[in-house]
């Protein structure tokens, strides 16, 4: 009988085999990025899971594509539904297999909350990488957590002393953002190398990386660009596409638009451009942290936000807001986010050097709560304690 290469010969767990699950295009990159570090100390580790291009990009096993998995909204996740159950069986079924020590979840709340569960129950250590919103809404997750994970690896100052208060050990790493975003180191060329003309002020347009933000972000963003291109006729629209998403929704949107798509060098873009139009999300962090002067959009099904916004509990929704305790970017959500609403933040942002100014102050701030570079670094040494350690009796 053939032994699975986690295993040893009696069936227990050994140390080679690490589990990892991210469903997202973020939690994919810091999940790509930890177990680097990881392979540094540990290079023998056999890694399996749910990922992306960059986990396989550092030996990861995928069970699923984050491509597959990214879904936002009540009715997107309802319809999904049974795709996701399948996944979920699949990787239990593989951790039956290759009986890993440790397993590290990524952010993906809904999934990784549940799996957290089922892990424990088959005695794997499990630590959480990127917590889950806790602190925005459904507050009472703490208590599954605390009974789930074994120990919380947060990414954002405030969350530390809310997982301390709950019984959770956990650990401040810093932002990983802040090693893994980088600018363009030439700004004019990279701008040229896009078509772009460097002397014209750039407009950087993220609508979102999942195939449903874009759905409900791009048709007013479309509107917005139609305004200000009548308005600035040298502004330069860029748009940054996720390279899993479907392009013809933007051609359809954005027809008759003198709109750039840019692929796969978003952190370059929000490096070289003027202004931003950036959807909620992880890409405000990377926004504040090239220094981008930007407004928040973002729009969810109706049905979706109504059964939500109750359960709310945070006065912003945009990160760098929450990082600062404070409105430092416009935030244009659901029934404020129009076109006329986004065309008349953006061209303030552009010709009122006072707006301008105060909110580059604001993103200085921002940065320097984030954390010192080296979180990824942080993190992989949480993970090779729990790696390393005894076997519970």
């Amino acid at each position: 009988m053939t032994r699975a290469s986690g295993s040893s010969l009696d069936g227990t767990p050994t140390r080679r085999a690490l589990l990892v699950s991210c469903g997202e295009p973020s939690g994919d990159l810091y999940a790509g990025d930890l177990v680097r570090h990881l392979r540094r100390e540990r290079g023998d580790i056999e890694v399996f899971g749910l990922g992306g291009d960059h986990l396989r990009a550092e030996g990861g096993r995928l069970l699923a594509h984050v491509s597959e998995l990214a879904v936002v909204g009540l009715l997107e996740v309802l319809r999904h539904l049974r795709r996701l159950r399948r996944v979920f069986r699949s990787v239990l079924a593989e951790v039956e297999r290759e009986r890993p020590r440790v397993a590290v979840l990524v952010d993906y709340a809904e999934f990784n909350l549940r799996l957290a569960r089922e892990l424990k129950r088959r005695g794997v250590r499990v630590v959480y990488y990127v917590s889950p919103q806790v602190w925005a809404w459904r507050r009472g997750r703490l208590a599954a957590i605390r009974a789930s994970v074994d120990h919380m690896i947060v990414i954002f100052p405030f969350e530390e002393a809310l997982y301390r208060g709950a019984g959770v050990p956990v650990t401040f790493a810093g932002h990983p953002l802040v090693d893994l975003a980088r600018p363009a180191p030439d700004a004019r060329a990279f701008l040229a190398a896009q078509g772009l003309d460097p002397g014209r002020p750039v407009l950087a347009v993220l609508p979102g990386s999942r195939r449903q933000e874009v759905a409900h972000n791009l048709p007013p963003i479309a509107g917005a660009l139609r305004l200000l291109s009548a308005r600035r006729k040298d502004l330069q629209p860029a748009l940054a596409v996720a390279p899993s998403l479907d392009r013809r929704p933007f051609d359809r949107d954005l027809a008759g638009l003198p709109v750039t798509y840019v692929a796969g060098k978003t952190h370059a873009l929000l490096s070289s451009a003027a202004v931003g139009i950036v959807a909620s999300g992880t890409a405000t962090v990377e926004a504040a942290l090239m220094n981008l002067p930007f407004s928040v959009v973002y729009r969810l099904s109706p049905l979706t936000y109504a059964v939500g916004r109750p359960f709310v509990s945070v006065p912003h929704y945009a990160m760098p807001n929450l990082i600062a305790g404070r409105e430092v970017v416009k935030e244009l959500i659901q029934g404020d986010f129009r076109p006329e609403t986004v065309a008349v933040e953006t061209l303030a942002l552009l010709e009122d050097e006072g707006r301008r100014g105060a909110l580059l102050e604001g993103l200085a701030e921002v940065r320097a709560r984030l954390g010192p570079p080296g979180a990824s670094a942080r993190a992989a040494e949480v993970v090779a304690r729990f790696m390393d350690a005894p076997e519970k009796a």
